[in-house]
């Protein structure tokens, strides 16, 4: 996932209530007798709805596409949305969505939760190829609903020059959390703010899973936030603040942390793997290594963000949108996609293929097998929200009343 694409998914609040309201007012997902959901055999035009990162991932898509409908004797027609969260949440709430369209992880609950999807991927052969935590964040009520297409992770960034000025050696890259700790301390003595992170739960979450807690429960029913093991993580991460150990980009002058990495003014930061192209067009001199996560009190944690190939439960070609989505999803039509735009499999098969062609990613792979995916719930856009403005006051607050706000709004949004 692109810095634009995490961006797009936080600003989505009306798209749930959109949706949710037309489900309310009768807008037909559930209604099979309707003449919309009437299935027609056989060639179809589907019409196919992409969030792209830029011109090589539409390119890449409209190639594969045209590649299966001349196979197949179909029509497929790709259109690169402008804001797909936007565009996506107007035309499920209407009566003509595209058949085939990017499903964000953030966004699933709230498309399933109104029955704007087809759950195609609950009875589909070879749906286990692909990583078990990824087909969690498109799991709703015991259903997989749809394939992922791709996956990103969290790792951390370290600026080896500045970790050599500072006297640190391999020896002392941390696997744990007081050995990030220990590096913190020697860099800021060397007179550079040691770790540059992002103010919101899509990075401090990360350190919620490596203290073996998280925001919701696994069916997304209930929030689980005031627990010690969260407490733990968030006090963890204000004394690093605190102690000028960690900083926010806005600290640093910075509009993401990837941002205050590349100038140097970070020696370490916490991002996925799209920050290497982004440090190879903004900043293309910096020396750096990537490694997996520090491991804090329960073990190793990172998060995932990942989307998956969602299909219209409006659709009239519900039988062709599934052969579609069967060809986008081979290991050599994701090992092509990673190649033209940079995204790592979701199939287990073709991370090891890209593991093998990219050894530079390692650490990204690696913790594809244990990340945790973004809070799946409907109706949280405000409490999530509200979440991020408490963690962005996080240096001068009360972690413990941070996760029992969140805890009171979440019941509330979730129904009690």
């Amino acid at each position: 996932m692109t810095r634009d694409r995490l961006r797009a998914v936080a600003l989505a609040a009306f798209t749930a209530g959109s949706l949710v309201a037309a489900s309310a007012c009768g807008s037909g997902f559930d209604d099979q007798s309707a003449d919309t959901t009437q299935q027609k055999s056989g060639p179809a035009d589907l019409q196919i709805m992409i969030g792209s990162s830029g011109d090589a991932e539409t390119k890449a898509v409209r190639d594969a596409a045209a590649k299966w409908a001349t196979a197949s004797g179909n029509k497929a027609t790709v259109t690169p949305a402008q804001d797909i969260v936007q565009q996506l949440g107007q035309a499920l709430a209407g009566s003509t969505p595209p058949d085939v369209f990017y499903v964000d992880a953030a966004r699933f609950a709230d498309y399933a939760s109104v029955g704007a999807l087809e759950p195609y991927a609950q009875d589909m052969a070879g749906a286990d190829a692909f990583l078990p935590n990824l087909r969690q964040s498109f799991t709703r009520d015991g259903k997989l609903y749809c394939l992922p297409k791709d996956t990103s992770t969290l790792a951390l960034q370290i600026n080896t020059d500045l970790w050599n000025k500072a006297g640190l050696t391999d020896a002392d890259i941390p696997t744990t959390w007081a050995q990030l700790t220990a590096a913190a301390q020697k860099l800021k003595a060397s007179g550079v703010t040691p770790l540059a992170i992002g103010d919101t739960r899509d990075r401090i979450g990360a350190f919620l899973v490596q203290s073996g807690g998280w925001w919701v429960s696994a069916d997304g029913k209930q929030p689980t936030a005031d627990t010690p093991q969260n407490e733990q993580a968030l006090a963890y991460v204000q004394k690093l603040l605190k102690d000028g150990l960690a900083a926010y980009p806005k600290a640093l002058d910075a509009g993401w942390a990837g941002e205050a990495f590349g100038k140097g003014k970070a020696a370490m930061t916490i991002e996925g793997n799209w920050i290497k192209g982004a440090l190879k067009s903004d900043f293309p001199n910096i020396k750096y290594t990537v490694r997996e996560l520090p491991a804090g009190p329960k073990g190793q944690g990172t998060l995932s963000f990942t989307q998956c190939w969602g299909i219209a439960a409006k659709s009239k070609f519900k039988d062709q949108a599934v052969k579609f989505v069967e060809a986008m999803t081979t290991t050599d039509q994701q090992m092509a996609f990673a190649t033209a735009f940079g995204v790592m499999p979701s199939r287990q098969d073709a991370q090891t293929t890209y593991q093998q062609q990219y050894a530079e990613d390692a650490a990204y792979i690696a913790g594809a097998k244990y990340a945790q995916g973004p809070v799946n719930a409907p109706k949280m856009d405000s409490v999530l929200a509200d979440l991020d403005a408490g963690l962005q006051g996080l240096a001068a607050g009360d972690p413990k009343a941070v996760l029992q706000r969140f805890d009171k709004n979440a019941k509330t949004a979730l129904g009690g």
